[in-house]
């Protein structure tokens, strides 16, 4: 959607300057910007982003939001950002586009209430990729049941803050629509836990260098097993389809959506 007014929350983290950066590829433009660091606030957003000066100058905090002047808002911040973003959803009438990870059960109710005034985009990872993967993930949990173990590795640079990843969360997720059960959910092992139960799922977080992100979902059996890989080498690709996601969620009724429906 041409001439579509973006404002971006956590626009000094390494997300937020992706989207600044590129915004223009997609021809949207960059309206608002708010700081993830308190040492980027007052300086122009594509001087923070590495790239041509935007005239936009990076403000303190969400609340200064709150007078308006964009049509979305791409949020990749953290819990508390996103939930106060999503409270002043009435007032600013903005979609919101939220790659933001960790999220609790408060701030995904605030989401929750947003949705009843505006278009609310919420996705763990903007990859398409990882969402063709979870959907391979349901068919073979579907199809496999309880027959095979399964477990889910993920792998992230050593500056991540939360565990596990949004993104596995999502795999298990779909592990569950897959089988039509809620299995309980393991995060690691450590000790003597005794022999694995057959109707738990395992979630491994591994932290270290600078990995963009790998997730591996592995189906295991007797005599045979399947793994089902996504790796991103790119954290641009996030950026893509947080931008992409901009453009589809401006002017749609109020509600949530998802990958899912962008890639419908």
């Amino acid at each position: 959607m041409s001439g579509l007014r973006i404002a971006v929350v956590g626009a000094s983290g390494r997300m937020g300057r992706a989207v600044v950066r590129l915004a223009p590829a997609h021809g949207l433009a960059i309206t608002r910007a708010v700081a993830s660091s308190k040492a980027d606030v007052g300086r122009d957003a594509g001087e923070v982003a590495g790239c041509e000066r935007t005239g936009v100058t990076v403000e303190p905090d969400v609340a200064s939001l709150v007078s308006g002047g964009f049509d979305v808002v791409v949020d990749f911040s953290a819990p508390d950002a996103t939930a106060a973003l999503a409270e002043m959803a009435g007032t600013t009438r903005a979609a919101i586009v939220s790659g933001t990870t960790g999220l609790g059960n408060d701030e995904k109710a605030a989401l929750e209430r947003a949705s009843a005034h505006v278009a609310v985009f919420w996705e763990p990872n903007m990859s398409f990729g990882v969402q063709v993967l979870a959907d391979l993930v349901r068919r073979a949990a579907a199809q496999l049941g309880q027959a095979f173990d399964v477990e889910v590795t993920e792998t992230h640079h050593r500056k991540k803050v939360d565990a596990p990843s949004g993104t596995a969360l999502r795999l298990v997720e779909a592990v569950r629509e897959g089988q039509g059960l809620s299995p309980p959910m393991v995060y690691g092992r450590y000790g003597r836990p005794g022999p694995r139960a057959s109707e738990e799922v395992a979630v491994h977080a591994i932290r270290g260098g600078d990995v963009i992100g790998d997730h591996t979902v592995h189906f295991l059996g007797n005599g045979e097993r399947i793994e089902l890989t996504h790796r991103a080498t790119d954290r641009d690709l996030f950026a893509h389809g947080a931008l992409r996601a901009a453009a589809f969620v401006a002017g749609k009724p109020a509600g949530r959506y998802t990958m899912r429906d962008l890639l419908r």
